[in-house]
């Protein structure tokens, strides 16, 4: 059964048990009703306690069945019932309460939480607004602020700040049901709380504060529909009658339901865990994971280690000189202080995670270590040197692994004697914060070895998606692809603020050009000159970010790239750039034309489609969904649109 009912003396005790993350379904609303039903009934049961099996509280509801007709009890109706109770309900939480979970929590009486637990309404992040109440109650608890923030943003609130807003009543000290019974039986004779629906809205503390909030909110939705459908919510429901506020959430929640936003949403959240998943390793023992080497203290490499550091797992740092082992323990250090100042860990964890990071310029270091990270210069001769290195002075069944973004990582494993321990993990810029970790897929790599690595990802928090061995791999690999073809687009008649505006417009948070500035034009014009010998010759090259480099313009860090940067950060058309585009243009022959925003979006589309299908018929990549996964948490493909290659299969939705 997905509810049972227990009972201690006069408490009953509910517990939905619902694996693995009890998703509110058919039969968990069946079986709320039934145990509701049960304790109204028995005049020996004074009070409810709401529990959960397993290791989270209702985590939401069960999104298989979104593509399924309506089956009642609705969890409106549900929630309805459970507030209408004559006999108090406590919800005991832990793990998460999120969604429809969080909604039922907000229909019980009071609700207590372990201090790991914790809450949210992260609807949004499938496209959709909660629709059993949770816009109308939330507002009804607390500040209206904060109930903004929890709805348009969707983030989770850990315990602690839920109990600060009155989100939940008391935070649980030792065994949550305990806790739970102890609170309970301390007012089992006290009145019955005013069901929230039933209560005053909590008005804006401030309408200029409102309307600064509403304004960012509107800007950061870039054209979503579900952020501003959740801000029309709970204005309707600061302003209008509960039954009436409540009625309009549902028509939106099922309005949206059905956009096609909210079906590309869903495809994201079922691409992300079925990425990483290689039927090959399905029984395979990945190998150990308690010492970590990083080879370079550059900006990656530094931050290779410090989010190593900050899993919990230490890390041995190799650097070619002591000057250059105290630069990269200083980026490191940096990147920690900034997780400090941030309140992600207090002093005593910074002094521990600094304490588990060692420094030397002798590979014998690495003796000990389980898995290698190189770092270094994107160059294959000095790659091949730190691998026989490596190969030299680790232990046989350590871990080698490359972060290249481009270079051919089969090449890399032949200067060792043992290539199927050999492996890609590119991480992206800061490798510390970003989300996404490719893993490659060498030709001669172990099953273990590969194993070792997406357990790695899966330490890191990082979505792992594995990926063949190719020039660029699958995101580098596309991002070329349709970055020349933004060039083409330049050298034909657009400016690069048209073409990053009209990028913007169809939701990157910023356009391909301004992205370069901020990386660095340098970076890119070096790989072009190492290529230029095998460049094919019938292929369009476009030189105009050469002209740009050759005049020392390598973006922000210069303050002149593909825009003027007076402040050192807002970029500024140039007149140079236009004119520098138009002698390119007409040193090719080219007689430049005008283009509408639309053609640029759907030119830069195709192109990623295009090299989409190429990597997906060399199996570069698993699945189509991988390269949408790759898009999204690499390169800020709008997540919302699903990526390039859904929306490929969704050209008329």
């Amino acid at each position: 059964m997905a509810v049972t009912l227990t009972h201690l003396d006069d408490i009953a005790i509910a517990t939905v048990d619902n694996p693995p993350v009890n998703a509110v379904n058919h039969a968990v609303r069946e079986g709320l009703l039934a145990a509701l039903a049960e304790t109204e009934a028995n005049p020996a049961i004074r009070a409810t306690i709401l529990l959960c099996a397993g290791r989270s509280f209702i985590a939401g509801a069960d999104i298989r069945e979104f593509g399924q007709p309506p089956k009642p009890p609705h969890l409106p109706d549900v929630i309805e019932r459970l507030e209408g109770a004559t006999k108090p309900w406590l919800a005991a939480i832990h793990g998460t309460a999120l969604g429809g979970g969080l909604e039922i929590a907000l229909g019980c009486h009071y609700r207590i939480a372990a201090a790991s637990a914790r809450l949210g309404l992260p609807e949004v992040t499938l496209g959709l607004i909660p629709g059993a109440g949770g816009t109308v109650r939330l507002p009804r608890l607390i500040a209206a602020e904060e109930a903004l923030e929890m709805i348009s943003g969707g983030k989770p609130v850990p315990a602690t700040k839920a109990l600060d807003i009155g989100l939940i009543d008391a935070l649980a000290e030792g065994d949550l049901q305990e806790a739970a019974l102890g609170f309970l039986r301390a007012r089992l004779d006290a009145p019955l709380p005013t069901p929230l629906r039933h209560r005053q809205p909590h008005a804006p503390r401030d309408a200029a504060d409102w309307d600064k909030r509403r304004q960012r909110l509107l800007a950061r939705a870039r054209g979503q529909a579900a952020p501003l459908a959740a801000l029309e919510a709970i204005e309707t429901a600061l302003k209008e009658p509960a039954d009436l506020a409540l009625a309009r959430e549902r028509d939106s929640f099922l309005r949206l339901k059905s956009h096609p936003e909210s079906a590309a949403l869903r495809h994201v959240f079922f691409a992300e865990r079925a990425a990483g998943q290689m039927p090959r390793l399905k029984d395979v023992t990945p190998g150990p994971l308690t010492q970590i080497g990083v080879i370079g203290g550059g900006t990656m490499g530094a931050g290779i280690a410090a989010a190593c550091l900050l899993a919990d797992l230490p890390v041995t740092l190799i650097e070619r000189d002591e000057a250059a082992c105290d630069a990269g323990r200083a980026r490191v250090t940096d990147i920690l202080d900034g997780a400090r100042a941030r309140g992600l860990i207090d002093a005593d964890r910074h002094a521990a995670l600094l304490s588990q990071l060692a420094t030397d310029t002798d590979y014998a270091a690495l003796a000990g270590a389980d898995l290698v990270i190189e770092a270094v210069f994107e160059d294959m001769d000095v790659k091949h040197a730190v691998f026989a290195a490596l190969d030299a002075h680790t232990r046989p069944d350590c871990i080698l692994a490359s972060n290249t973004s481009y270079l051919d990582i089969n090449e890399i494993a032949r200067a060792t004697a043992q290539p199927d321990r050999v492996i890609g993990l590119h991480f992206f810029s800061p490798a510390h914060v970003m989300k996404l970790l490719e893993l490659i897929v060498t030709d001669r790599a172990s099953d273990r070895a590969l194993a070792t690595g997406f357990a790695l990802g899966k330490h890191l928090r990082k979505l792992t998606v594995p990926a063949g061995v190719c020039d660029g791999f699958i995101g580098n690999r596309i991002l070329s692809s349709y970055r020349r073809d933004t060039d083409a687009i330049l050298q034909d008649g657009a400016t690069p603020s048209q073409i990053d505006q009209a990028m913007r417009d169809f939701g990157f948070p910023m356009g391909i050009f301004e992205m370069q500035d901020l990386a660095g034009l340098d970076i890119s014009w070096a790989m072009r000159k190492r290529r230029a010998a095998t460049r094919d010759p019938s292929e369009r090259y476009v030189d105009i970010a050469d002209t740009l480099c050759e005049a020392g313009r390598f973006g922000r860090k210069t303050g002149r790239g593909w825009y003027l940067y007076e402040d050192g950060k807002t970029p500024i058309p140039d007149p140079e750039v236009e004119e520098i585009t138009r002698q390119s243009a007409a040193a090719a022959g080219i007689t430049r034309r005008s283009f509408s925003d639309d053609e640029i979006i759907s030119r830069i589309l195709a192109t990623m489609q295009r090299e989409g299908e190429e990597i997906l018929n060399e199996n570069i990549a698993e699945r189509a969904s991988d390269i949408d996964v790759v898009m999204i948490n690499g390169y800020g493909f709008p997540r919302w649109r699903g990526g390039p290659m859904y929306m490929a299969g969704h050209r008329n939705s």
